[in-house]
């Protein structure tokens, strides 16, 4: 079992920033791919950013250039870091964590950009 608890919502004025932080414990293993997805209202959820196990990261055409996901080894951490935002980017955001096999998620954590 991996438990994946998020932190760092919140409400943001446009043009505003915010920092998403993701931490796994439990059965973690080497070799895995941690990210964050989104919901907004009446929307499917969707992947934001991805990180791998080596470093490697993935975004969404609409993210990129404003957010940057990254990751503490050592904290077993990922952070998404959210500059620009728009209200557009309004959603629960949530951290997820594979492992071929496996597949958690955490509970979500909602972010808000408005005037």
């Amino acid at each position: 079992q991996v438990q994946l608890v998020e932190s760092g919502g919140g409400l943001v004025q446009p043009g505003g920033s915010l920092r998403l932080s993701c931490a796994a414990s439990g059965s973690i293993f080497s070799i895995y791919v941690m990210g964050w997805y989104r919901q907004a209202p009446g929307k499917q959820r969707e992947l934001v950013a991805d990180i791998t196990s080596g470093g490697t990261t993935h975004y969404a055409d609409s993210v990129k250039g404003r957010f940057t996901i990254s990751r503490d080894n050592a904290k077993n951490t990922v952070y998404l870091q959210m500059n620009s935002l728009k209200p557009e980017d309004t959603a629960v955001y949530y951290c997820n964590y594979q492992h071929p096999g496996f597949d958690y998620w955490g509970q979500g954590t909602q972010v808000t950009v408005s005037s």
